[in-house]
C-alpha cells in the first residue's frame, strides 16, 4: 500500500450511471478501489444501479446503504437526491452530470471542490491535447477539469493495480491454482494440450460460423463463455435458443462451458488462464492488455461509425512495432469480428500468428506499465491549483 499522509483525510465522490451494462459500473468501482486501497482516500461510490454493484461484487453483503466493502462507501443513486456535504474530490464518471443538488451543495463549500469528468477511453491522439483541460460552470464558481484515460504519457493513463503483474505470474506459476479456480467456476477438467479461449463479447450474429471451424479444426478447443449477451449466439450454434449456467456441451473439437458472471477478481483469472480472450467495452479491454494474452475486442458499437475511427487508432498503437504477418492476421479478424463479417475465414490466419501474439502481447502490457497508473495520476491532480 501506499505511503499514506495527511492527504489521505481528503474525502472523493464518484458518480456513476450504467450505460453499457457492466463497463461503466466496472471502470468506477476499480478507481474507487484503487482510491481507498492504495491511496488511503475517503470514498464514496454514488451509482444508480446497486444491483449491478452486486453482481459485479458478490462479497459485498448486506441490504444497508450505504454499502461498505473494501473501505469504499457505495451508495444507491436516487431521487431525491439527499442533503451531503460536497467531498473535496468530485469525479463524474463519462458526464453523467452529479445531481443538481449535489453542485448546488459543490458551490456553498468554502473552497471549491476538485472536480473532474473521467471520459471513455480512447486510443485516439488528439486526447493529449484536451486532456486536463478546465471547462467553468456557467453559472456557478466552480471548474471541471476533463481527464482522459489513454496510452500515452500525455494522457491521464490506464487503471491498473500496484501488485496486479506479480499476482498474475504466481497464479500462472501454479498449475494446482489455475485447475482450482476452474474448477470453481463450474469448468470441468479438460484435456491438457486443448486451447482456452474466453467469450465475453456482445451480440455476435457470426459467431456460429466460427465455432464451426473450431469444432472441425483438428485441435481441441475449450470455450468458456460467461453468461451475458453473447449466450445466444453460442446457442444458436447448438440448435438451441439460450443457454443456462453450467451447461457443457460439445461438438466435434470443440467443448463450451457456460460459467457464471463472475467478480472482476475472478474475471483477471480467467483472462490470465485462457489462451485467447474475446473481450468486449472498455473495462475488460483494459484487464485483457494486463493479461498478456492474444485477445479480440468488441468495441461498443456507437452511431456513425465512431467507434469504428477508436477501434483503427487503438491498432495503430498496439501494431505500431508488430512484424507481418502477425499485424495483418490482427488487424482482418478484429475488424471483421467487429463488423460482424466473416470471422470464419479471418481465423486461420490468426491462429498462425498467436505464437507471436502470445510474445507481442506480454511485450505490450510490460511496456504499457512502465507508465503512471490512472488512480495515481488523478491523485497528483489534487495538488493542480484550480483555474
Amino acid at each position: 500500500m501506499s505511503t499514506i499522509d495527511k492527504r489521505s483525510e481528503r474525502r472523493w465522490d464518484i458518480f456513476c450511471r450504467l450505460v453499457d451494462n457492466m463497463g461503466d459500473i466496472g471502470v468506477c468501482w476499480r478507481l474507487a478501489r484503487a482510491l481507498a486501497l492504495y491511496h488511503g482516500r475517503r470514498v464514496r461510490l454514488w451509482v444508480d444501479d446497486v444491483d449491478a454493484f452486486r453482481r459485479l461484487c458478490p462479497e459485498a453483503v448486506g441490504e444497508s446503504d450505504p454499502i461498505v466493502f473494501e473501505r469504499v462507501e457505495v451508495w444507491h443513486w436516487r431521487e431525491p437526491f439527499p442533503r451531503v456535504d460536497a467531498a473535496d474530490v468530485v469525479v463524474e464518471a463519462f458526464a453523467c452530470d452529479p445531481p443538481s443538488a449535489y453542485v448546488e451543495a459543490m458551490a456553498s463549500r468554502p473552497s471549491a471542490p476538485l472536480w473532474i469528468n473521467l471520459e471513455y477511453l480512447t486510443a485516439e491522439a488528439w486526447i493529449d491535447g484536451v486532456h486536463g483541460m478546465a471547462s467553468p460552470h456557467p453559472r456557478l464558481p466552480l471548474v471541471k477539469r476533463f481527464f482522459f484515460p489513454g496510452f500515452s504519457p500525455a494522457s491521464g493513463g490506464l487503471l491498473r493495480e500496484p501488485d496486479l503483474f506479480a499476482e498474475r505470474d504466481r497464479f500462472l506459476a501454479d498449475a494446482s491454482a489455475v485447475d482450482g479456480f476452474l474448477r470453481r467456476i463450474g469448468c470441468a477438467p479438460g484435456e491438457p494440450e486443448a486451447r482456452r479461449v474466453s467469450m465475453f463479447a456482445y451480440e455476435q450474429p457470426r459467431l456460429p460460423a466460427l465455432m464451426a471451424v473450431w469444432a472441425s479444426g483438428g485441435a481441441p478447443i475449450r470455450l468458456i463463455v460467461p453468461e451475458g449477451r453473447v449466450i445466444a449466439d453460442v446457442a444458436a450454434f447448438f440448435s438451441r435458443d439460450s443457454l443456462v449456467v453450467g451447461e457443457k456441451l460439445s461438438s466435434g473439437d470443440l467443448s463450451v462451458e457456460v460459467v457464471p458472471f463472475m467478480s472482476q477478481r475472478d474475471y483477471d483469472r480467467l483472462l490470465w488462464c485462457c489462451d485467447l480472450n474475446f473481450v468486449r467495452g472498455e473495462d475488460s479491454f483494459v484487464r485483457a492488455q494486463w493479461a498478456g494474452k492474444p485477445f479480440v475486442w468488441h468495441i461498443y458499437r456507437q452511431d456513425e461509425g465512431a467507434h469504428r475511427v477508436k477501434l483503427e487508432a487503438f491498432l495503430d498503437r498496439y501494431l505500431s512495432c508488430a512484424e507481418e504477418p502477425m499485424a495483418t492476421a490482427v488487424r482482418d479478424m478484429w475488424r471483421a469480428w467487429n463488423d460482424h463479417d466473416d470471422a470464419a475465414a479471418a481465423w486461420p490466419a490468426l491462429l498462425a500468428a498467436m505464437p507471436a501474439l502470445a510474445s507481442h502481447g506480454r511485450r505490450w502490457a510490460d511496456d504499457l506499465s512502465a507508465g503512471e497508473d490512472l488512480a495515481s495520476a488523478l491523485v497528483k491532480l489534487e495538488e493542480v491549483p484550480v483555474k
